[in-house]
């Protein structure tokens, strides 16, 4: 019978392969494509700043791309041991299940973030 961290292990194998097949890609929303992203200070008196949506969007998907070589890395590391990959492993899902907040802007579903609870979170 397999163990929480032998499950761990299968579903971080698989979710590493399934990036790998993954190129960088994303398609922002219609709704969102040529927009803007206004960022307003809460200090009175200071400049709100303006940004276009698809070069946000773009970063996102960097980060989305930076996180998937991190994985790979994580993964055929020679000098880690099997907790130790576990445990970097988490640190990376928890962080895709941060970015999840940005799932909104992808006109494709897959191309969304998944945490840990293998839904989207808020």
């Amino acid at each position: 019978m397999l163990d929480e961290e032998d499950l761990r292990k299968i579903v971080q194998a698989v979710r590493a392969v399934l990036n790998a097949e993954q190129s960088v890609s994303g398609t922002i929303g219609d709704r969102w494509a040529g927009g803007q992203l206004v960022l307003r200070p809460g200090k009175a008196g200071t400049q709100e700043k303006v940004v276009p949506i698809d070069g946000f969007f773009r970063k996102i998907i960097n980060v989305r791309e930076r996180l998937r070589v991190l994985e790979q890395r994580i993964n055929s590391h020679p000098k880690l041991d099997d907790q130790d990959r576990v445990q970097l492993q988490d640190y990376v899902t928890r962080i895709y299940g941060s970015l999840t907040t940005f799932n909104l802007l992808f006109a494709d579903p897959n191309d969304r973030f998944v945490g840990s609870g293998g839904k989207d979170e808020d």
